[in-house]
């Protein structure tokens, strides 16, 4: 019971874990995870957190290079020269300050 509640606390946004929390961590690839993005959520780049929710795709609305951790990696990788206006279609868990010149970036899921 105590899982559940600690749950609808964080679907809520009153509880932010220290993990990423990757609620399509156990599906197999389906309608429901290639389907639109149904919620995002602005991305301030930071060395020192992971995403509270793991993305689905991001959008980079200021050209420049994005940084990230992709969901089951440890180490980053850089996309170079992504135009403004980009949709990626990739599952990170992190973002990255050190390396990121792009602006105006968000998380889709």
């Amino acid at each position: 019971m105590k899982l559940r509640a600690l749950a609808a606390l964080f679907l809520l946004g009153f509880v932010t874990p220290s993990f990423a929390a990757d609620i399509y961590a156990n599906q197999a690839p389906s309608a429901s995870v290639v389907s639109p993005a149904v919620n995002g959520a602005a991305i301030t780049p930071t060395d020192n957190a992971p995403l509270a929710q793991p993305t689905r795709m991001i959008y980079v609305g200021g050209a420049g290079n994005l940084t990230v951790i992709l969901t089951g990696m440890t180490t980053t990788i850089t996309f170079t020269a992504v135009p403004a206006g980009t949709v990626l279609n990739i599952r990170a868990s992190d973002v990255q300050a050190t390396g990121t010149t792009a602006t105006s970036i968000l998380g889709l899921w």
